[in-house]
């Protein structure tokens, strides 16, 4: 058994033993969950740097400059009549999102810790949803793919419209639906590329060695892109995550924005860019557009929200349209800068929507208009939240700032096949959003955190529990880690975006 089917193992298995565990031990449950998670996030760490090993001896391999090699692999016949098999493998990006899954699941359950209502369906599904993120990162064979995708997707819609708040069986259904069209574009695509490669092999590695002609991928890439981008927050199907994220409990939250999201932009890279370079080229021009209003747009919304989880929603789409955007560059710097800004995003919305559950928790509000001086109350999470501000703006010794960028140098290398003044004037558009974002981050958190307290009832609030100081300070800790030493993330990643570059 490969290592990477642990990755889907332990949270099945762990899920398991929250459902079978007895009514009336629901603080057991938590526990299990934490351990189960622990398990996981131990061995992200262990493999990734087993990965780390296995490069460095590689290294200077002329073969691995066009084919990406898969570590961990491992490879069992399922249809064989159909060339779908369960394979697994993982490269630099997919360790590097492993990596942040593990974290955010980890940290997700620390900040449900005093979840009782129906606790036993809670863990579970949020269980079962990290095992479809995980089956998505390990698989190489794309009907296994879209299978995991599947089930990452789906156990949102209980997740929202059972445990979460305000319109929350809108959200859900709102959510589902958009995401299940999504769905539908990739399956389309996907059985287009299956269908011209002889319908023999699923393999991704396999379908990369075929040569598509001009003409299909002119609209296959549109259809993969449109359907992993609607995952991604794209302009202008983004509609979608504000209302989820406003609805959605604090861990499902946190795993929505922080990791669920990160899928769209995986299979864009994964699947569209690496398998129809030619579509990606004629094509670049159009979506370069669509992600720099993804990145301005959802700045200049974020600065007119009064809800906290709206405000921290619509930073998400603009932070999210910096993936895409780095990934329309067509460069080794843009894609470079856009999983970066993946990993960089996902932990900073983590702890964005974690620290919106705690205040909440305590404050009974997420109203910016009715709150103010909480820091005098909240020390440790008014400290946590300002750290994520200032990464989400881009402060040096920050990921923000490496991530971001990361992007912006590859919109100005530019490419060939794009015309270059007009991807720097994209970039131009794109890098004024910070500006922006600084407006409102700063803004916000002065409302929430700052001057007098608004409520007398504010002053009887308590700061962080242990178990939230766990959970924030681990995402703090990564944010500066990969800003102050962005190697850790750089070296992981980079010599499985080479080969993706060099197929142009």
């Amino acid at each position: 058994m490969s290592w990477l089917s642990l990755l889907i193992l332990i949270p099945l298995a762990t899920a398991l033993g929250v459902v079978v565990t007895p009514e009336s031990k629901w603080y057991a449950r938590r526990w299990i969950a934490l351990w189960g998670t622990g398990i996981v996030l131990a061995l992200s760490f262990v493999m990734s740097a087993t990965y780390m090993q296995a490069v460095q001896q590689r290294a200077g391999d002329a073969s691995l400059l066009t084919v990406s090699k898969m570590e961990f692999e491992h490879a069992v016949p399922w249809f064989s009549s159909m060339g779908i098999e369960y394979h697994v493998g993982v490269d630099g990006i997919s360790m590097a999102m492993i990596v942040l899954t593990a974290i955010i699941i980890f940290t997700g359950v620390l900040a449900s810790w005093d979840v009782k209502e129906r606790s036993r369906e809670f863990f579970a599904f949020l269980l079962v949803l990290v095992t479809g993120v995980f089956g998505v990162f390990i698989s190489v064979d794309l009907f296994l793919f879209f299978v995991f995708y599947e089930v990452a997707v789906l156990p949102m819609y209980l997740l929202i419209g059972v445990w979460g708040t305000g319109r929350k069986e809108y959200s859900a259904m709102k959510l589902t639906l958009m995401l299940m069209v999504g769905s539908a574009f990739v399956l389309v695509g996907l059985l287009a590329l299956y269908h011209a490669a002889g319908a023999a092999t699923f393999d991704l590695n396999k379908l990369a060695m075929v040569d598509y002609s001009a003409d299909l991928q002119s609209w296959v890439f549109p259809c993969v892109f449109v359907g992993f981008g609607v995952l991604g927050a794209l302009f202008p199907f983004h509609t979608w995550s504000p209302d989820g994220h406003a609805s959605a409990p604090t861990a499902v939250s946190m795993l929505h924005a922080g990791v669920l999201m990160k899928l769209g932009g995986y299979g864009v890279l994964r699947v569209a860019v690496y398998l129809m370079p030619e579509g990606a080229k004629q094509w670049a021009l159009f979506f370069l557009v669509l992600t720099t209003i993804n990145i301005v747009y959802g700045a200049y919304a974020a600065i007119k929200q009064t809800d906290l989880k709206y405000f921290t929603a619509y930073s998400s789409v603009s932070h999210c349209g910096f993936v895409l955007f780095g990934l329309c560059s067509l460069n080794l710097m843009g894609f470079k800068g856009a999983v970066i800004q993946m990993f960089s995003h996902g932990i900073m919305t983590g702890l964005f929507f974690g620290l919106i559950g705690m205040v909440y928790g305590r404050s009974k509000t997420r109203d910016l208009t009715k709150m103010g001086g909480l820091s005098r109350r909240m020390p440790w999470l008014a400290t946590s939240f300002y750290i994520g501000g200032l990464a989400s703006l881009g402060l040096p010794g920050l990921s923000g700032f490496v991530a971001e960028s990361t992007v912006f140098l590859g919109g100005f290398f530019g490419n060939r096949w794009v015309d270059s003044s007009t991807m720097r004037v994209c970039t131009l558009l794109a890098t004024s959003s910070i500006v922006v974002t600084a407006v409102y981050v700063l803004r916000g958190l002065a409302r929430v955190f700052q001057g007098k307290i608004s409520n007398p009832q504010f002053n009887q609030l308590d700061d962080a529990t242990v178990a939230e100081k766990l959970c924030t300070g681990i995402l703090v800790a990564t944010l500066a880690i990969v800003g102050m030493y962005p190697p850790v993330l750089i070296d992981l990643i980079e010599h499985a975006i080479v080969p993706i570059v060099n197929r142009f």
